[in-house]
């Protein structure tokens, strides 16, 4: 007796029954599966901007994507220093970090120019170069050796602190300054016959209180959270730089995402940046009032004539990295300052 041939109906009927048992099973795989676990490493301190951005963009993916991935914040150099969180991110031992802009030396020297002493009047400048054409073109200049810029955040404006009152720029001679790894600060600091000694920001409290080195740059709100206002007797006001961190992660990881996922990644990073620079802006005035309340350091205010030396001393500085940086770059930064 012949088999009858299944009728068309009933071939479609079958394949959509295949793919709803598909469906189903696919599902329930889904529900079983475990989360991606992304890592985003950092060396300072939680109650920081970058800090309260890593913690919003850990709350905005799981809240985005629950169930597929798990954003897991090391701050405080817990996992990586700001040494090695770079070759760790390219090994994908961690997928997000967000390292000062210095830290990039080794990958562009375009990112130079953010180093260069007395660039921007304010952070507002630095804003606007950075949502700038020529900003915006910087975030990719490292994609070649595998890094993908993804945002800019932001820190403040530098102080300098020392156990000595810091007016005037022979003031600095002769003492040692824990930089980070940038050729340009180094330079900076012996264009004022200072000493600039690279060391790791988790090391720098200890470095300060047991007088290995004499003082440090940083902002008021790093200043602050890290306590080195309580192991230095002056803090002056110079605004001589800018402190802002890159978030990167890696052209592997990030190529690897699926298209969809991604650009829910880039809108919570994003939404995550701009709640950083807010309490950046915010915590500047705070920690500064903080640190003078305290009564630990004295506040040196440079007076006109007084700022005008440092920058007289430390403008040469630019002219040494303008091959480097390019001349079209400082230009278009300088332009920032107005507004």
């Amino acid at each position: 007796m012949k088999k009858s041939t299944p009728t068309l109906t009933q071939t479609l009927k079958s394949i959509a029954k295949f793919a709803t048992a598909a469906s189903i099973l696919t599902a329930s795989l889904n529900v079983f599966a475990e989360p991606v676990e992304i890592k985003f490493s950092h060396v300072v301190a939680e109650n920081t901007p970058k800090g309260q951005m890593a913690l919003k963009f850990k709350e905005l993916i799981e809240q985005r994507l629950p169930g597929e991935y798990v954003v897991n914040v090391f701050p405080n150099s817990q996992l990586f220093g700001d040494n090695n969180e770079l070759a760790a991110l390219l090994l994908n031992d961690v997928q997000f970090v967000a390292p000062s802009l210095s830290k990039f030396e080794r990958y562009t020297k375009k990112l130079q120019i953010f180093d260069l002493p007395f660039l921007f009047e304010d952070m507002d400048a630095v804003d606007r170069f950075q949502q700038s054409k020529s900003g915006q073109k910087l975030l990719n200049a490292m994609n070649r050796k595998g890094v993908v810029g993804l945002g800019y955040l932001h820190n403040g404006m530098k102080q300098f602190s020392a156990n000595d009152p810091l007016n005037v720029p022979k003031d600095a001679n002769g003492k040692k300054f824990r930089i980070m790894a940038s050729d340009v600060i180094a330079a900076q600091f012996d264009a004022v016959g200072a000493i600039p000694v690279k060391k790791p920001f988790s090391e720098v409290f200890t470095l300060l209180q047991t007088r290995a080195i004499d003082g440090q740059e940083n902002t008021w709100s790093n200043t602050y959270s890290m306590k080195f206002y309580e192991v230095q007797s002056h803090i002056t006001e110079s605004n001589h730089g800018v402190l802002d961190y890159m978030v990167v992660t890696s052209n592997t990881f990030w190529k690897g995402l699926p298209a969809d996922k991604r650009a829910v990644f880039k809108s919570s990073l994003d939404e995550a940046i701009a709640l950083g620079n807010k309490i950046a802006a915010e915590k500047g005035n705070e920690d500064k009032q903080a640190i003078l309340d305290s009564n630990r350091s004295q506040l040196v205010t440079l007076t006109p004539e007084a700022r005008q030396q440092w920058v007289n001393a430390m403008k040469p500085v630019w002219a040494k990295f303008e091959d480097q940086i390019g001349k079209d770059m400082i230009d278009a930064a300088q332009a920032a300052n107005t507004k």
